[in-house]
């Protein structure tokens, strides 16, 4: 058996040839893979010396030749594939370990030049690697360090490898390439290319949206079903996700995530950990019916409980704090989907226990930086459309108290301030037309998705009554524009005394008038929310 190694990558390269070694399996390989190997004091041949062919313009032409795609090609069943072989004097070759130069790498770092960016391009890798993969009846092409322990285990056990392995080495490898080719793709249809500025440390100025999108995701389970149970689905996520993200979380108990929850889900985590306090956000289709902020779990939990308890039945619950044995005590009388936090105690894991469809879900909070990934966030948004995709970079601002601007005579007051950017968190997760109430941290009515925004004020106005919470001396978040006074005017006769809104329409001084006419205050945030 003989195997070529020719790695970008050296994690765990000389364990593997040694192991490969001590099976008998003969070894070539190529320039600093050949050489670490040889200065281990493993018995290597270079490539060179099976192509009589010496590797040229700095490497780049080194396997590219018929000595070496023979040997991965040739089919052992057919014999006149192997009298070809020997006519040419091409032995075969039955394991490649390659792994690329690394591309996606080169271009992630801050003024990558477009020099850098082509180099980095390999070319004799990715021809090895679908030729050994086309090949897979007879050939074991190794793409990734994490799978030596099983192709060693398999030839320590049986010799050679299965079928099986192989065919999913196979596949494991054209999905590589794709990934390669799709960053490559990727990068170049984004650079904005300018000839006159061409040299060896020409950075390019690249755009967002690449002239091709290429979506790199990975399978993490099939569904039972979709949306609804006549329709199929399944998880995917991304190549590389962001760590804090829904899909980094362990299922801890409970049965397996439908469709609808995982959606709900990511809504309720999305929502949770943009908070620094203490909080919990509870989800019922997709939108915050309950949201709070408190000392700990379990006070935020019964705050955000108490804005709508009917929704609130059959939820998702997310907090951004350990859940301990106060907070699961109150949860668990309640009727639950998932619940999301970054731990559990043992104390709430055993107070679950019972609860067998309960999903519990442990996700670790993003540690935090200055990119949406290092946040846990997507820095793209899609949308699906008729035959096309809708893209778009992610609603990832932050208002800070700075960006307030108060238009009204009235000034809100520190508290009120503090509750308008709780309730403007809230209302950016918030379906549209959005209005949400909020007092001390709490939520207190959430009207969501309605055609009208008089009809969403009315209804948060509605759910707060039946939750038996008053809207005196309440703040709202509305998350687009009042295009007339009328909104104003509900939310007002609701209770309201300070309201947040964007600001922008041609109307906004009648508004302002009536806010002043009203004796409120109101303050301009400059951006909208519209989630659809």
């Amino acid at each position: 058996m003989k195997a070529l190694i020719s790695v970008s990558d050296k994690t765990g390269i000389v364990e593997f040839a040694q192991s490969l070694h001590a099976l008998g399996v003969q070894l070539l390989s190529t320039g600093g893979t050949a050489k670490l190997l040889a200065e281990k004091g493993l018995p290597v041949t270079e490539v060179a010396e099976v192509t009589k062919f010496p590797e040229m313009l700095d490497g780049r032409v080194k396997t590219l030749h018929p000595m070496v795609h023979g040997g991965l090609l040739a089919r052992r069943e057919l014999p006149e594939h192997m009298a070809a072989l020997k006519e040419h004097g091409i032995e075969t070759i039955d394991l490649l370990v390659v792994n690329l130069y690394p591309f996606e790498a080169t271009v992630a770092k801050a003024g990558c030049t477009l020099a850098d960016a082509i180099e980095n391009i390999d070319i004799g890798g990715p021809a090895m690697v679908r030729s050994a993969a086309k090949n897979w009846k007879d050939v074991g092409v190794i793409t990734a360090a994490d799978q030596y322990e099983a192709v060693i285990g398999e030839l320590k056990a049986a010799g050679k490898l299965s079928d099986k392995l192989r065919f999913a080495l196979s596949v494991a490898a054209f999905n590589r390439i794709a990934q390669y080719d799709g960053a490559i793709s990727d990068y170049l249809s984004s650079v904005k290319f300018e000839d006159e500025k061409l040299s060896e440390t020409y950075v390019p100025e690249r755009g967002l949206f690449p002239g091709q999108s290429n979506g790199q995701f990975i399978k993490v389970q099939d569904l039972r079903y979709g949306e609804n149970s006549h329709q199929q689905a399944a998880l995917y996520r991304d190549l590389y996700p962001a760590p804090g993200s829904l899909v980094t979380g362990e299922q801890l108990q409970g049965k397996e995530l439908s469709y609808n929850n995982i959606a709900d889900a990511d809504a309720a985590w999305e929502c949770v950990k943009s908070f620094d306090e203490s909080a919990c956000v509870i989800v019922k289709h997709a939108n915050p019916c309950g949201v709070a902020i408190g000392k700990d779990a379990h006070e935020a939990y019964a705050k955000a409980f108490q804005t709508d308890p009917t929704s609130a039945f059959g939820g998702i619950i997310a907090f951004n704090r350990t859940v301990d044995k106060a907070a699961a005590e109150a949860v668990v009388k309640q009727f639950v989907e998932v619940l999301m936090a970054p731990d559990f105690t043992a104390e709430a894991l055993e107070i679950f226990k019972p609860k067998v469809n309960v999903r519990l879900m442990k996700i670790a909070l993003p540690a935090g930086g200055d990119t949406a990934w290092k946040q846990g966030r997507n820095a793209m948004d899609a949308k699906r459309v008729g035959s096309g995709l809708l893209l778009q970079t992610a609603d990832n601002h932050e208002l800070a108290l700075a960006d307030l601007k108060v238009v009204t005579v009235k000034q809100p007051t520190p508290a009120e301030l503090q509750d308008l950017l709780f309730a403007w968190k809230v209302a950016k997760y918030v379906k549209s037309n959005a209005i949400v109430f909020c007092k001390d941290g709490m939520t207190m009515g959430v009207g969501a998705g309605q055609m009208s925004r008089l009809d969403s004020a009315r209804i948060a106005s509605i759910k707060a009554e039946a939750a038996k919470l008053s809207l005196k001396n309440t703040v709202v978040a509305s998350d687009a524009f009042f295009p007339f006074r009328d909104g104003l005017d509900v939310v007002v006769d609701a209770g309201a005394s300070c309201v947040a809104q964007p600001g922008g329409s041609m109307r906004d001084q009648e508004v302002i008038d009536a806010a002043n006419e009203r004796g409120v205050a109101m303050v301009f945030t400059g951006v909208r929310h519209f989630r659809h």
